[in-house]
């Protein structure tokens, strides 16, 4: 070979390999990962679960996939520009978690894209699916249908504190689906002769003033409305229960373990574990509108005994013989 020769293939084979490997890299599917809060110990711990059900389906992120994570930081606001982001990114589906805001972002701003959600509201009620069973269009995903937990909750916290005639309930007016959420509570309370006390918020400064009403009110306990935002506020939510020495129920065992009271809930890394399943599932060439809605089928009641003993309190014994958790 001559050396013209040479130098003419070795400049060809210098410029033709990067192209190669940034085709190869742009090969790799993208998958967007957006949640309405921040992230923190309790969120890393989905998105691993979330990572987990993507590798049993086969996909490793950096490996064989692209994980583009989002967060909202709880302002929901952000949610459109972030899925439009996440769109721009040319991305193959998005998982659109952190409640019912991040999943109607996600519907709105991307119609064209597979959307599998994570929503503690029903998906079928709010437009975003035809069916359970059939979603028919761009969107799947996981619920707990969190309102239906809220008269089992109600039951718990007056089991707990039976002369209690005043029950006090925390909801998030930013949360889409908090009025459906109060409306179940509300009717159980009826049937049962309490007096429900809704208390709104809109962003944590309200928590302090919101737990000192109860004292104003006289309200016996207080049940924490579903949602990401008031997971990501577990531990002030924790301390200022403690505050106003008021028994309290919420809808995550992470609010329990930072030292509330009691939670009734599906657990949330098994629906993110879902979530990436799904995913997973789509990107190998199944359709969002032939995967049902999944629905968690086990709730765990958690006890934190010794936030009782500080309250003053004596967990009846039918109470702890279902717990699926003690905290001493």
């Amino acid at each position: 070979m001559k050396r013209r020769e040479f130098i003419k293939l070795g400049s060809s084979a210098a410029v033709a390999w990067p192209f190669g490997a940034r085709a190869q890299q742009r090969a790799l599917p993208v998958v967007g990962f957006i949640h309405s809060q921040s992230a923190d110990s309790t969120t890393a711990d989905l998105v691993n679960e979330f990572r987990q059900g993507l590798k049993e389906t086969g996909y490793v992120d950096r490996e064989n996939v692209v994980i583009e994570i989002r967060w909202a930081e709880g302002h929901y606001e952000r949610l459109p520009a972030l899925v439009a982001d996440l769109v721009k990114r040319k991305v193959s589906v998005i998982a659109a978690t952190g409640g019912t805001e991040s999943a109607l972002a996600a519907k709105n701003a991307a119609p064209d894209i597979p959307v599998v959600i994570a929503t503690g509201a029903d998906p079928v009620a709010l437009g975003l699916v035809a069916s359970m069973s059939r979603p028919g269009g761009n969107i799947t995903g996981v619920t707990p249908f969190t309102r239906q937990l809220g008269p089992k909750q109600l039951g718990l916290l007056q089991a707990l504190i039976p002369k209690a005639s005043v029950i006090a309930v925390l909801v998030n007016r930013n949360q889409l689906d908090s009025a459906d959420e109060l409306k179940a509570i509300q009717e159980a309370g009826r049937s049962t002769g309490l007096r429900i006390l809704p208390i709104g918020i809109d962003s944590e400064r309200d928590l302090e003033k919101a737990l000192a009403t109860l004292t104003n009110e006289h309200a016996g306990g207080l049940l924490v409305g579903g949602g990401a935002f008031f997971r990501a506020n577990r531990v002030q939510l924790a301390i200022l229960a403690a505050r106003y020495a008021v028994p309290a129920i919420y809808s995550s065992r992470e609010t329990a373990v930072a030292g509330g009271l009691m939670s009734y809930a599906s657990r949330l890394t098994d629906m993110y574990h879902l979530v990436g399943v799904y995913v997973g599932r789509v990107l190998k060439g199944e359709k969002a509108a032939d995967l049902p809605i999944l629905q968690p089928t086990k709730f765990e009641l958690v006890i934190n005994l010794k936030t009782a003993r500080a309250l003053g309190l004596t967990i009846p014994a039918g109470i702890l013989s279902i717990a699926d958790e003690v905290i001493e």
